[in-house]
């Protein structure tokens, strides 16, 4: 599979299973590995099938079914930090904005395309059979919001933070996920990126 890019490398994995009682809804904290199956991170508060519609489908009623397509979110460490040095803050954690995945080693991690595939753990390096744990599709961009900015705020002690947020992470916000292939993956998991399989022209 000539066409596949990287290995990039899964350094940090995070989840919701481990966030306070009471804790803001999308909140994660980490984890040493994370079980996917066919509805997402087994226990998390965000996997199912099925999610229901809200502020990023106005066209929809709010409230009604909708494929999954949020199951897990993926961030960059070198646009974590872009973001943080645009805030004024010595970094930005993965877990303040609900992130599940982060993953390093990628170019222009949140402009990889919609389609894409990150296929994680193996030694295989994008040749031949796959021999790693589980495969992601890339759904799309992951738009930044009030709400994580209103997260980074509280947890840095400073209100303006909330503003300032969705500007400072155009562009940077991470991907969101679904699963292709179920399995369990840990950090230290190599990542390689599988883009889009295009038509050929006739």
């Amino acid at each position: 599979m000539t066409h596949a890019i990287g290995p990039g490398r899964l350094v940090g994995l995070l989840d919701t299973t481990r966030a306070p009682s009471g804790a803001t809804h999308f909140l994660t904290r980490p984890a040493p590995t994370l079980t996917l199956d066919f509805e997402g991170i087994v226990a998390d508060r965000h996997r199912g099938r099925l999610r229901a519609a809200g502020a990023r489908e106005p066209w929809i009623p709010r409230g009604t079914l909708l494929r999954n397509d949020r199951q897990l979110t993926a961030l960059c460490p070198d646009e974590l930090a872009e973001i943080a040095a645009a805030l004024g803050l010595a970094a930005v954690d993965p877990g303040w904005i609900g992130g599940n995945l982060v993953i390093a080693g990628l170019d222009a991690f949140s402009r990889i395309a919609t389609g894409s595939r990150l296929a994680i753990g193996g030694a295989w390096a994008g040749q031949g059979r796959f021999d790693g744990a589980a495969i992601l599709r890339v759904e799309g961009y992951n738009f930044p919001c009030r709400q994580s900015g209103r997260a980074i705020a509280a947890a840095v002690g400073r209100p303006e933070v909330e503003f300032g947020f969705v500007k400072a992470a155009a562009r940077l916000r991470g991907l969101i996920l679904s699963v292709d292939l179920a399995g369990t993956i840990a950090a230290g998991d190599t990542v390689v990126l599988i883009p889009p399989i295009r038509p050929r022209d006739p």
